[in-house]
């Protein structure tokens, strides 16, 4: 299984800018229950925390495209640097306003500023990869290691900022992922080598989402993402009802685990089964794996079915951003990358405030059926439209 990864690293720049990524995009997995930590822990409410959440996420959801399309015209140095310390503060003013009791609109409008100065550093890092090995075998295996990567930082981040939150100062789980963020983001601005090049004749392409097949996995991914969002909180609030909320964050990372596990497998073999054909297999078994989590009430049994469920993900995930990469052109590709990464930016906030409402109203146990409902959704819609996603016949070692 290890055999595919073995060289990946090799050439000028490549570790240096897959470890920025790596530590620039620690707060994915962070913000969100780091902001459901603190805004629940001040408000004693899950809806508002969920709310503020979702506000933050809503706003990179809307933002996203439009930063990454200025990565593509401009380069990814010149617009991470003044983003990333934009970030930084809104994010230091979210916090500010939390402890100092501020008017509740406060919380919402830093959240706004948080989304909508965050940097979708996994495309951008995804772009480099491109660039260097667009077309060739390690493609695939390379998006698969970010796959994995990403898993990785979902299943250390969340038991981190909850380990912080609740054990060392409910701000220092976001303090941290602030420093992870600002520290990531411009070291990977100053790694110019590997960015991909700007290519100003090709400024006036249109716009990504209005490919077919892009617009398809939009929207495949906005429900997977309320799939990611309503589990982060309904999680939270399931390890609660149980005298456990200090294990919330080891609940996430067993989904992760799952996901990070899938991942590594997956990138390991080369596939005669065409891409589209991958994904919307890898959408119906996560509809299976998280169809027993409805019906578990023991701490330690739902980490089991958790990663269980996770072994879907990476899956769709990588075979999602390989059928990007093949779908879009070369001059918004990192734009038509933003928009995956995006859309479940979108559909997290839209299961935050769901799962949010839904646990209050109903229990943990009850609302996971938002979550079984969303997953259903995506497959539902990856199956009916997969013939958008039919490419053209091109020699890839991913398959088509």
């Amino acid at each position: 299984m290890v055999g595919p990864y073995r060289g990946l690293f090799n050439g000028p720049g490549i570790k240096g800018f897959v470890l920025a990524g790596f530590v620039g995009r620690m707060p994915m997995s962070m913000l969100g229950i780091g902001i459901v930590l603190l805004i629940s822990g001040l408000t004693e409410s899950y809806a508002t925390a969920g709310a503020v959440a979702a506000t933050t996420n809503v706003s990179f959801a809307v933002a996203g495209p439009m930063t990454a399309r200025l990565v593509d015209r401009f380069g990814q140095a010149r617009v991470i640097v003044p983003f990333a310390i934009v970030n930084a503060l809104s994010l230091a003013a979210l916090m500010l306003s939390a402890g100092f009791g501020l008017p509740e609109w406060t919380l919402y409008a830093a959240g706004l500023s948080v989304g909508a100065t965050s940097l979708s550093l996994g495309g951008m890092v995804r772009a480099r990869w491109s660039h260097l090995h667009g077309g060739s075998a390690k493609l695939h295996t390379a998006f698969a290691f970010e796959s994995v990567a990403d898993e990785m930082i979902f299943v250390a981040g969340p038991a981190l900022v909850t380990v912080l939150a609740t054990a060392v100062n409910p701000y220092m789980g976001l303090l941290v992922a602030l420093v992870c963020m600002l520290g990531g983001s411009l070291a990977l601005a100053a790694q110019r080598r590997t960015q991909p090049p700007t290519r100003p004749g090709e400024s006036g392409a249109g716009m990504a989402i209005l490919i077919p097949g892009i617009a398809l996995l939009s929207c495949v991914y906005l429900a997977l993402g309320a799939v990611f969002g309503s589990v982060d909180l309904i999680t939270v609030a399931f390890a609660e009802e149980h005298g456990v909320k200090g294990a919330a964050g080891f609940l996430l990372a067993a989904i992760a685990g799952g996901s990070m596990v899938s991942g590594l497998w997956f990138g390991s073999r080369h596939w005669r089964l065409p891409l589209r054909h991958r994904f919307v297999r890898a959408l119906g078994v996560l509809v299976v794996g998280l169809l027993p989590i409805m019906f578990i009430g023991d701490a330690r049994i739902m980490a089991f079915g958790l990663f269980l469920a996770g072994l879907a993900i990476s899956p769709t995930l990588i075979t999602g951003f390989s059928l990007t990469e093949r779908l879009v052109p070369p001059s918004v590709l990192t734009e038509g990358l933003a928009w995956i990464s995006t859309s479940i930016g979108f559909g997290v906030a839209i299961g935050a405030w769901a799962g949010g409402r839904l646990t209050e109203a109903f229990g943990a146990s009850n609302a996971y059926g938002f979550t079984l409902a969303a997953a259903a959704v995506a497959a539902v819609v990856g199956v009916g439209g997969s013939g958008l996603l039919r490419l053209p016949e091109a020699p890839s070692p991913a398959g088509n």
